[in-house]
């Protein structure tokens, strides 16, 4: 004995409702990004790590934005300075890696992600902030709270970027980055921006 389903129109529609809804909640979770990874390689800025005898005063090794007038304290570098780095914690998604920002001889800034490892996601972009950053859960959502300012979609989860700052940016106060998922509003990872020197 065969048995036949239903085919009336509230089965009809509740069928077209179901896959609606599962469309729907596969391209806004976006699963595939879990088992899925995007690398990128590019090139960073090679930063001394001691200063020529002109070049102003050092701190630990790494070079310390010198002090003066002017996008380039006074004198004219002669490659990128390093203005602050830190170590991404984990948020939301186990994140690795360096964020730094780097000033180039033109005084223009960067941000670069050196050896960034985290989660594919949906919707993940590069916020420079100026909350500090927390571990564990306390610091997921902290980022919109205050001032921050997007600087693209994270081009990779793995490997390195760098990310052009507009000049019109005031970097006084920014002094967290955050991979952050804007569909979701979380953090998947932070790293703190420790001025050098």
């Amino acid at each position: 004995m065969v048995t036949r389903l239903p085919r009336g129109p509230l089965v009809r529609g509740a069928l077209a409702v179901l896959v609606v809804v599962s469309t729907l909640g596969l391209w806004w979770f976006q699963p595939w990004k879990l088992v899925t990874d995007t690398e990128v390689d590019e090139e960073l800025s090679t930063v001394a790590t001691a200063a020529p005898p002109a070049a102003g005063p050092t701190t630990g090794g790494t070079v310390r934005e010198p002090a003066g007038g002017g996008p380039s304290g006074g004198r004219t570098a002669a490659g990128p300075l390093l203005v602050g780095e830190g170590a991404f914690v984990t948020h939301e998604h186990a994140t690795s890696g360096t964020a730094r920002i780097i000033r180039t001889p033109d005084g223009r800034h960067r941000l670069e992600l050196v050896g960034l490892d985290t989660s594919n996601g949906p919707d993940l972009r590069v916020w420079l902030t100026d909350r500090p950053v927390r571990s564990g859960t306390a610091g997921w959502r902290v980022f919109d709270d205050g001032r921050w300012v997007e600087l693209g979609r994270l081009k990779g989860n793995r490997g390195d970027q760098a990310y052009d700052i507009p000049a019109d940016v005031d970097l006084a106060g920014l002094t967290s980055v955050s991979i952050w998922c804007k569909r979701f509003a979380v953090s998947f990872g932070a790293a703190p921006l420790t001025p050098v020197g």
